[in-house]
């Protein structure tokens, strides 16, 4: 069971303060009636259902009863992203087999644990909704009451018996009309104010309660589920890494290492013989020392550049676009390279990766003219977006390159996104959380 967001969730702009004092006033004081209504039904169907249970009859009407508490728990969920200002979260809820007769459909909801939390939200909310219902119908009684008093003081009647005594006399501020006006109206000011404080309290009371009953258990799961593949993403992407070094190494610096052991044992058995052919083979052996020094300095580059580590990503994406076969513009944001506005290395390899296998899967596949690096902060989060005009049709199922990027960034916590219709163009983009 995993929980699924039904909204966006991109953040929204906090409301106004008196938009959200009424917004928390409204789910409160409609929290109790949908509370006793709740209270009500998943009570009476509980133990009409267990009482009935050794007659068989009461197990249709205890999984009625379960299916009343996931509606009653489906409207509760519907209420709490105004007050908690997070996407609405329903989580899936088991499904009877397919072709499962009626008695296994029965028997679906009392083998969901969410059901079972849902029934147990229904019937304990009423706990909270009573208090939190009181406190907030009596602040706004007592704010308004208080503050307007002045308007219906005169209308108000008073005692005249010798021990009656009002509030502003029992402090000592005397019977005077004014002294009774200032401090009520000073009483309702102060429940004014503190008025959106209050309600606030009592809505996020209860819908804390309610988010960990309906929506805790469920985002729990769903956070272990994410984090289980980004362990097997960064599993899969080192070990693609790995593959990609020794076959590289294998391919390149070893083969002319080799080369370069049998031609100094040529020029060493030469030398004797034939010097002038001896100088020829020991020349070839130092352009092949060139060679494979140039390789290696190139696999280092894609391991562990040091311009990324001395001077920053937009100068580590600046040598990537020096050495493109095809023209690359950058648009990098140069805080990214500033102290004071450097990343996480980890952010920083992973998207110095992404540009770099990017531009290579441009260079070998796409037939592109141009292409565009464009990287900056979003919010939380860094966008690094490689774009080009070539021939499209790139997907991530379709070769081990764009399906290494997105193991790397689903390592990392990320998303990758590959936009590329046949005939093109072609846009990958990462979103990487700072």
């Amino acid at each position: 069971m995993t929980a699924v967001a039904a909204t966006s969730d991109r953040p929204t702009l906090a409301p106004s303060i008196p938009r959200q004092l009424f917004v928390d006033s409204g789910y409160v004081l409609l929290g109790l009636p949908l509370a006793v209504a709740s209270f009500v039904v998943l009570i009476v169907g509980l133990a009409v259902g267990i009482g009935l249970v050794v007659t068989v009859i009461g197990l249709p009407i205890l999984s009625g009863t379960l299916y009343a508490a996931r509606g009653l728990a489906d409207v509760e969920r519907l209420r709490l992203p105004a007050v908690l200002h997070q996407p609405r979260i329903r989580p899936h809820y088991r499904l009877p087999e397919v072709g499962a007769n009626a008695w296994r459909r029965i028997f679906v909801p009392m083998r969901d644990a969410q059901s079972w939390l849902d029934l147990a939200h229904g019937i304990l909310r009423l706990i909270a909704a009573v208090g939190t219902f009181v406190v907030t119908l009596a602040w706004w009684a007592a704010a308004i009451a208080g503050s307007l008093y002045w308007a219906y003081d005169w209308a108000l009647p008073r005692a005249e018996g010798e021990g009656d005594q009002d509030l502003a006399q029992l402090l000592g501020l005397g019977d005077s009309t004014t002294a009774r006006i200032g401090l009520y109206t000073a009483l309702g000011v102060f429940f004014l104010i503190t008025l959106p404080i209050v309600v606030r309290g009592c809505a996020l009371l209860q819908a804390s309660f309610a988010k960990a009953m309906l929506t805790g258990v469920a985002e729990m799961r769903d956070r272990i589920t994410v984090l289980e593949e980004q362990k097997r993403a960064a599993v899969s992407a080192e070990a693609s890494a790995l593959r990609r070094l020794e076959r590289d190494i294998h391919d390149g610096p070893q083969q002319r290492l080799v080369r370069l052991a049998m031609d100094l044992s040529r020029a060493r058995m030469q030398l004797a013989s034939d010097p002038e052919a001896a100088g020829h083979t020991i020349d070839e052996a130092v352009a092949q020392t060139r060679d494979t020094l140039a390789e290696l300095r190139a696999l280092s580059r894609g391991i562990a550049p040091p311009i990324l580590v001395d001077r920053g990503l937009p100068s580590a994406l600046a040598a990537i676009a020096g050495r493109g076969l095809i023209p690359i513009e950058l648009q990098v944001d140069p805080q990214l390279g500033t102290p004071a506005g450097r990343l996480d290395p980890a952010v920083e390899n992973t998207a110095y990766f992404v540009v770099s296998e990017a531009l290579t899967n441009v260079a070998k596949h796409s037939r592109a003219t141009e292409a565009t690096v464009a990287v900056a902060r979003k919010g939380t989060h860094l966008q690094v977006r490689v774009g080009d005009d070539g021939q499209g049709g790139a997907h991530l199922a379709k070769g081990h390159g764009l399906a290494g990027i997105a193991d790397r960034v689903r390592a990392a916590g990320g998303e990758l996104v590959v936009v590329s219709p046949t005939g093109g163009p072609t846009e990958i983009r990462a979103e990487l959380p700072l």
